[in-house]
């Protein structure tokens, strides 16, 4: 905590020698570590004011400056400057410190400072510990100041670098070390650096994302909170007793706005993953942040309990990246916007209204406005909706079948024929390293050359890497036996959670349809999601028939996915 400069008992000086008037600087950081004890701002000053009563008669001390918890790295430190103001302004003309490393520990600050700035304004630096005293050491400064703040600048660096190491090895296990937790968690009383679910706060954020998910902005959602007085990120926190503040917020009582939203929608932390590291300095002395690349992020995924499910997160990233606006007077948008693409140009369609006869007619057309890509809205709601129900009859249809495939014997018969041939080719990659191993004792022995030697060693190796594919290629063939059916096929949930709509939502249509191209002549291209998924367990299906009875098979599709 910063501590304000105060007046301290002046020390009379001799008759007749000049009188020095002195600031006492005194600094502290964490970056002390160990010696936090010995340089507390009380030992520093005791020590200071020790050394004036004995061996300073000519020292009058008009002020001391203390920056508590401050790097020595920089010298932004508020009472620093307040202490340079005074020195201008001809308050003060002697600066003492218990050693260097309080003065700062930057090298080139600290000489520009002792060996420039003091002696063109006449001031007189007292370094204590160092037994330096700019008054009768002007002859030691070319050598002593240097050397010392080298030492000091050493120090810092070597200090910086183990704790940005400590910090990165923390940050690839997962371990959480933000200063604060991302709203909607807070940190385990039981592990610092582990998340726990923020209850109340969770509960803000799950409505942020089906609000999103059922079609309002990022502005509608801030505005409905606002009305609905739910805190802030900030105000929450602070409401907390947390000392947080917000670069981004101009007042304590900050209100929700469509940043605020947009950065929880698309913060991965709510499903479950710690990304950190996304920021970093060039040293310890440069405190200018940068953005470093993606692919040096520190991102464990699986650290803490996710608030959102990972489908309606990706769904939401989808809706964001959709170009959609919201009509006026309106709270959402429509089911269909910036789902709709020209099938002759490829670009979006825009919705219109048109009155003739004294009635509306809504049609969705080219917003480029190719002839022939026309199609009004009531007939593509009812093809879209037809089409949607044909899919997830096809979808529960397959559910059934790939269910009851799960108890026959075949499966398993084929994992475990699989999993022993990948026991054959690891006793091979074995095998193998033996060889290449042996080949450099015969060669050593004499018993090959070194001509053999390599042409042997290329073919066993080629074997090895032979056999190591072969392994990767196998177990990806169990994955796809294995998750092909039963409950680990979560895209079928996807469907099945909408089998009874009676209507078209944004939710659903975002959530099932991957694009809906609209030809001349009214036609309708539809895509669906998880159209890999779906041929992929058709296919697998369709391959368990040819061997086995099956009831349903003869109603397999290949859909409309």
């Amino acid at each position: 905590m910063q501590k304000n400069s105060k007046s301290i008992v002046e020390v009379q000086s001799g008759a007749g020698e000049k009188t020095w008037r002195a600031a006492l600087y005194l600094r502290i950081s964490k970056e002390d570590g160990d010696k936090e004890e010995s340089d507390s701002i009380q030992n520093q000053r005791e020590l200071v004011r020790a050394h004036i009563q004995r061996n300073l008669p000519d020292v009058t001390v008009v002020s001391e400056k203390v920056d508590d918890g401050f790097s020595g790295a920089t010298f932004q430190r508020p009472r620093f400057i307040e202490m340079i103001e005074d020195v201008k302004a001809g308050i003060v003309d002697c600066v003492i410190v218990k050693d260097l490393s309080r003065f700062g520990r930057n090298m080139g600050e600290s000489g520009k400072y002792i060996e420039h700035v003091f002696p063109f304004l006449g001031v007189r630096f007292i370094s204590v510990n160092d037994a330096y005293d700019s008054l009768s050491n002007k002859g030691r400064s070319d050598i002593v100041v240097p050397v010392l703040n080298l030492i000091n600048d050493a120090y810092c660096r070597d200090i910086s670098v183990k704790i940005r190491s400590q910090l990165e090895v923390k940050r690839r296990k997962g371990d959480f070390v933000g200063a604060f937790a991302v709203f909607g968690y807070m940190r385990d009383e039981r592990n610092r650096n582990r998340l726990v679910i923020d209850e109340s706060a969770a509960d803000v954020v799950k409505l942020i994302f089906r609000w999103k998910l059922d079609g309002m902005s990022a502005e509608g959602i801030a505005n409905k909170l606002n009305a609905l007085g739910v805190p802030s990120p900030m105000a929450y926190k602070q409401a907390q007793g947390l000392n947080y503040s917000n670069p981004f917020a101009h007042s304590a009582n900050t209100k929700w706005s469509a940043v605020a939203v947009f950065r929880i929608l698309r913060d991965e932390t709510y499903i479950g993953a710690v990304i950190q590291g996304k920021c970093a300095t060039p040293n310890h002395k440069v405190k200018k942040k940068f953005r470093k690349p993606t692919a040096d992020w520190a991102r464990v995924d699986g650290m803490h309990n996710p608030i959102i499910d990972v489908g309606d997160f990706n769904l939401a990233q989808r809706l964001m990246e959709c170009d959609t606006r919201t009509s006026p007077g309106a709270e959402t948008v429509y089911p269909f916007s910036g789902m709709a693409k020209c099938g002759l140009c490829g670009e979006n369609m825009v919705r219109k209204t048109v009155s003739a006869g004294g009635k509306r007619y809504i049609y969705f057309v080219c917003c480029r406005g190719c002839k022939g890509a026309r199609i009004a809205e009531d007939i593509m709601t009812g093809a879209v909706s037809v089409t949607i129900q044909a899919q997830i009859s096809n979808i529960l249809n397959l559910e059934r079948i790939l269910k009851f495939i799960d108890d026959l014997p075949l499966k398993q018969d084929e994992v475990q024929k699989l999993d022993s041939q990948i026991v054959e080719r690891r006793a091979d990659v074995e095998r193998y390293n033996r060889l290449v191993f042996s080949l450099y004792e015969s060669l050593e022995s004499g018993i090959i050359d070194k001509a053999s030697y390599r042409q042997m060693h290329a073919h066993y190796t080629t074997l090895r890497d032979d056999a190591e594919k072969a392994i990767n290629s196998l177990s990806r063939e169990i994955g796809e036996i294995i998750n092909c059916s039963g409950e680990k096929n979560r895209w079928i949930e996807r469907f099945r959670e909408h089998q009874d709509f009676t209507e078209l939502s944004r939710r659903l249509v975002v959530s099932l349809v991957d694009a809906i191209t609209v030809h001349p002549g009214q036609r309708l291209d539809i895509l669906f999601r998880y159209r890999y998924d779906y041929e992929r367990a058709v296919s697998f299906a369709k391959a368990v028939c040819q061997l086995h009875t099956v009831p349903g098979a003869g109603t397999l599709e290949k859909g409309v996915a």
